[in-house]
């Protein structure tokens, strides 16, 4: 078990006092077995009022009310969290699941529903050939199969870190050969869709030991991360980050879970101004773990 602390800013500035409409925040994890919310503390200017809600994938979503116009817009999440990892790939596959192709239960197939589907067009079936080629023999088994393609975009695409809003599109990564964590996790996402599995976007963060210590060692920490979750049964929704090229890693942080990367925006929401108002955005994240001997955050 590790303890972790949180700390995930957003600045904007206007040139002038705008109205700020609702906004949404995805920045609060929920409870399980392997991650337990220890503290959550949302700090907003101009002040705000909070209303919590589940949206439709259980995940909790902060709706803000703001009560002034200002010329600057800040939201402040500060978590602390107890991470219990399972030390490696310690699941168990259904024995009928273990070789690939597998049928799912009819029960998991109703559930997963949407999450089977590829979501975005391959008219010339550029991705779908780019998917069978890892299957080398039918059948093959179901772990170096998935394992096989996560580490092929970790080894075979080169990370760039984005600023503009939304996602590529899987073909775009597929052909640019390079994206971002949230892109790579789509690639990975329709790519597994497309052979038959079950899997979702996950949004979070990635704590990096050496982050505490000074460099980084990992692609993606000290910000927000994406990942893909793909479904096995007996092992359930399994962890996969083709940033890094790790599997069911302790390191991750979940926040949220959602069919489609746009349902998992950390901070969405508008504003009513004057062209030219908007002056920019700022974001800074910071992950690191608590020693025994230290006080939690407060």
């Amino acid at each position: 078990m590790q303890t972790l602390t949180v700390r995930h800013v957003t600045q904007y500035s206007y040139a002038n006092p705008v109205t700020f409409q609702p906004h949404r925040l995805m920045l609060r994890p929920r409870d399980s077995h392997d991650l337990r919310l220890v503290g959550a503390d949302i700090a907003l200017f101009p002040h705000g009022n909070i209303r919590w809600m589940h949206d439709v994938f259980g995940n909790s979503v902060a709706v803000v009310d703001f009560l002034e116009p200002s010329n600057e817009l800040k939201i402040e999440s500060l978590l602390t969290l107890e991470r219990y990892g399972l030390g490696g790939l310690d699941f168990e596959i259904e024995e009928s699941a273990t070789s690939y192709p597998f049928v799912y239960s009819p029960d998991d197939r109703i559930d997963l529903g949407r999450m089977l589907d590829p979501h975005h067009p391959d008219p010339h079936g550029e991705l779908e050939a780019w998917a069978k080629g890892f299957v080398a023999a039918r059948p093959t088994d179901t772990m170096a199969l998935l394992t096989d393609i996560n580490n092929s975009i970790h080894k075979g695409f080169s990370y760039n870190l984005r600023f503009e809003e939304g996602t590529q599109p899987p073909l775009e990564t597929l052909r640019l050969g390079t994206g971002s964590c949230r892109d790579f996790a789509l690639l990975l996402i329709e790519t597994a869709r497309s052979l038959g599995f079950g899997a979702r976007f996950v949004t979070g963060y990635l704590y990096d030991p050496a982050l505490d210590g000074g460099d980084s060692a990992l692609v993606g920490a000290g910000a927000t991360h994406a990942w893909a979750d793909i479904y096995l049964p007996g092992a359930g929704w399994v962890e996969f980050d083709p940033t890094n090229g790790t599997i069911a890693a302790d390191n991750l942080i979940r926040v949220a879970v959602t069919r489609d990367p746009s349902q998992a925006v950390p901070v969405a929401g508008g504003f009513t101004g004057l062209t030219g108002d908007y002056l920019g955005m700022t974001v800074d994240v910071s992950v690191r773990c608590v020693r025994p001997e230290e006080p939690l955050a407060a």
